[in-house]
């Protein structure tokens, strides 16, 4: 299938993306293009205008140093699963990035643009959450910080502003007794997550001083699970306490907000967001545990 007419405009900097923007306010953003072109080639999507920014340098890249780390918008799935430093300060974000479909898409796909997409079943939302990231926007009246917990509103929605162009993410750096992972149960039709959840436990010792952690694939947007994260907090990560703050994924949460399709219903879903919760938090204890004995 062919998608509509369109011109197509390309941008070398972030002034020339948003002046483009300014002048055609119905043109979508393109860089990687895996999410944009099969809508428009089903006739989902027809937007009149393109402005393709993924010739703009200063949006590729990750930058570690004390202060955290910085990856630009347009730095690609692979780049970020591969670079050995991200993950050790930011594992879940690696971890989910690598699980993102095939060699050809992460080779290709955008971690900026995943992002923005908000895509439910996308696997970097909950990485984004668990891993406590904020997310610069920049557009007509400058640059401002949006952080995860606040940017994803509902399927396919998020904080970003009519003329807003996604620069960068920014993350703290786990200490060094700290753990993220992420996992998912994938569809195999697609390779996207039914179920996908990421946790990032912060330790002293073998006990959890603060926890965050995400799901995507169950809601209509990517979510934290507040009854897991208060049921580990002051715990030790035995069996037990994972268990139970597995079968506390949904407190707090409204069953109405688990999604329903004709490939698996709002039921059993609900049954892999526990069982994939207790698959990321018993990975997460081998992690602390593999940390410790190297200590």
């Amino acid at each position: 299938m062919f998608p509509a007419e369109f011109d197509y405009y390309r941008a070398e900097t972030v002034a020339e993306a948003l002046d483009l923007l300014g002048k055609h306010p119905e043109a979508e953003i393109i860089a990687g293009g895996h999410s944009l072109l099969p809508t428009m080639k089903l006739g989902l999507a027809n937007p009149p205008a393109l402005v393709d920014i993924s010739g703009i340098d200063a949006l590729h890249g990750i930058a570690i140093d004390d202060d955290g780390v910085r990856i630009g918008a347009l730095t690609r799935y692979a780049t970020i699963a591969d670079d050995a430093d991200l993950g050790h300060a930011c594992p879940a974000v690696t971890a989910a990035a690598g699980a993102i479909g095939d060699v050809q898409v992460r080779n290709r796909g955008t971690i900026g643009g995943n992002l923005a997409h908000a895509d439910p079943a996308s696997d970097l939302p909950a990485a984004a959450l668990a891993s406590d990231a904020t997310l610069v926007l920049e557009g007509p009246d400058g640059e401002r910080t949006v952080p995860a917990d606040d940017f994803f509103l509902m399927i396919f929605t998020t904080a970003k502003e009519e003329g807003e162009l996604l620069t960068r993410i920014d993350l703290p750096k786990l200490g060094p007794d700290d753990v993220g992972v992420y996992v998912k149960k994938e569809s195999p039709s697609s390779g996207y997550a039914v179920v996908g959840v990421a946790a990032v436990l912060e330790l002293e010792g073998d006990v959890v001083t603060a926890a965050r952690v995400a799901a995507n694939g169950a809601f209509d947007h990517a979510m934290r699970l507040p009854g897991t994260e208060e049921a580990l907090v002051d715990e030790s990560l035995d069996a037990g306490v994972i268990e139970t703050a597995a079968a506390a994924a949904m407190d707090g949460i409204d069953e109405a907000a688990l999604m329903g399709d004709h490939h698996v219903s709002a039921d059993y879903r609900a049954r892999l967001l526990q069982a994939y919760t207790e698959r990321a938090l018993t990975r997460a204890a081998e992690r602390a545990d593999a940390s410790v004995a190297a200590d």
